[in-house]
């Protein structure tokens, strides 16, 4: 149970874009500042894209933020790139057994109130005050 790392990267990347907006910057750039292979970098923009937070142009132009960052929030980011529910239960608990017969109701309620929570916190929260968070030196 832990959100997957499409949302570290997709945040990785838009405070790259914010951190050195108006420069070109192309995966393979982002990909060593985030540790990982440029395709990765390249499939995680591409949601980005469909979901309206970059555009992006071939070559060395790269990828650019599509609104003001304080427009974008953490939860517009997870839902960008994350495809599956924070929580699952497993999938055929045995009806028989009083506690197999209850604990998908029971966990159901749970996850969603938890679910509900994390949402509302990433909502609260912009990519600007991420990016402000950062100690960048000028190149």
């Amino acid at each position: 149970m832990r959100i997957g790392n499409r949302f570290s990267i997709a945040v990785h990347i838009l405070s790259l874009l914010g951190t050195f907006e108006g420069e070109d910057q192309t995966s393979e750039w982002m990909a060593g500042s985030i540790g990982v292979n440029p395709v990765i970098v390249r499939n995680v923009i591409g949601m980005l894209r469909r979901a309206g937070l970059v555009t992006t142009q071939q070559g060395a132009k790269g990828a650019h933020i599509a609104r003001p960052l304080k427009k974008i929030t953490l939860l517009d980011v997870f839902r960008a790139v994350e495809t599956e529910d924070l929580f699952s239960s497993h999938p055929r608990p045995n009806p028989n057994c009083p506690v197999g017969a209850q604990i998908q109701t029971t966990l159901e309620d749970i996850y969603g109130r938890s679910q509900a929570a994390m949402e509302a916190e990433l909502k609260a929260t912009t990519l600007d005050k991420v990016v402000k968070s950062f100690k960048v030196k000028a190149a």
